[in-house]
């Protein structure tokens, strides 16, 4: 307990001290300043204090320009969020337009080759894609009760798609003419050699039994031959890719790229033309299947 007492009376007497020569401090102050000079006390203050409130002032200046920097880079960040969101959503709006603007050139080409060619065509939107090797197929939206027969040829404005194999009421399958089961009498334009084009899938075609004194180059158009009634003659099927002579035997390898872009089919046209025959064979009209 004595201790306890001890040291509170310590530091009573401490506070006591602090305050009287805070007292004096002011009293020194108030007594430079009724005159018209600072006194000794004073200017002994100031000198000390200058630094510190220059400190101080500057500090608190560039607390506050931190303040506004901070806001203004605050209000920025929220400006740049926004603009990137708006810039999303116009890139998605200049995506669709682009996506419009080629669908509809694609429309408008397809639309011309249909008004300048003569045959009898069925315009049918492509639904579906079977990616077996072997079989490359494409499923269509018309079928049996649009008229639609086996047999007959899809073409689009750049050439021959391929030949319906299968079909039901309302959907039709057709074989492309790149599956490696495809076979076509075909020829070279220039010349009017024949030969058979192959499918090869990814690769395109292969064009046989052309003899090797057979004049064939790169950039040569192959086009159909109109042999045996299934494709009608001068169809574009391609372009020679590549020729290659082998040492034994009497023909050549001719590889050709296809000329129709089977990837980005979306629509086609069925070439009536058989239909019509059959039907005037059998003494019919074929209007209703005509469009």
């Amino acid at each position: 307990m004595n201790v306890r007492k001890s040291q509170s009376s310590f530091t009573l007497v401490k506070l006591c001290v602090l305050a009287g020569i805070l007292l004096i401090l002011a009293l020194f102050l108030f007594g430079s300043t009724i005159g018209s000079q600072f006194g000794a006390v004073q200017q002994m203050i100031m000198q000390g204090l200058g630094p510190v409130q220059r400190a101080t002032t500057t500090m608190v200046s560039n607390l506050q320009l931190f303040a506004q920097d901070y806001l203004v880079l605050w209000n920025i960040r929220d400006d740049n969020k926004q603009l990137r969101i708006k810039i999303t959503e116009y890139q998605q709006q200049l995506d669709q337009y682009r996506e419009a603007y080629a669908r509809n050139r694609y429309l408008e080409n397809e639309l011309a080759f249909k008004n300048e060619e003569n045959f009898p065509s069925m315009t049918a939107r492509v639904i579906g894609k079977d990616p077996s090797f072997w079989f490359q197929t494409l499923i269509i939206d018309r079928g049996k009760n649009d008229g639609v027969i086996e047999g007959m040829i899809a073409r689009t404005s750049q050439g021959v798609v391929g030949q319906i194999t299968q079909i039901s009421d309302h959907y039709s399958k057709i074989l492309l003419t790149n599956a490696p089961s495809s076979a076509i009498d075909a020829m070279i334009q220039k010349n009017r050699i024949r030969g058979i084009l192959k499918g090869a899938a990814d690769k395109g075609y292969i064009l046989h039994y052309i003899l090797k004194n057979v004049d064939v180059e790169v950039g040569d158009r192959i086009v159909t031959a109109g042999v045996g009634g299934a494709f009608p003659s001068g169809i574009p099927l391609g372009t020679v890719s590549a020729v290659h002579s082998q040492r034994r035997g009497m023909f050549q390898e001719i590889e050709v790229a296809p000329i129709v872009e089977f990837e980005r089919l979306e629509m086609v046209f069925i070439d009536l033309s058989e239909k019509q025959k059959i039907a005037a064979e059998m003494g019919r009209s074929v209007e209703q299947v005509v469009q």
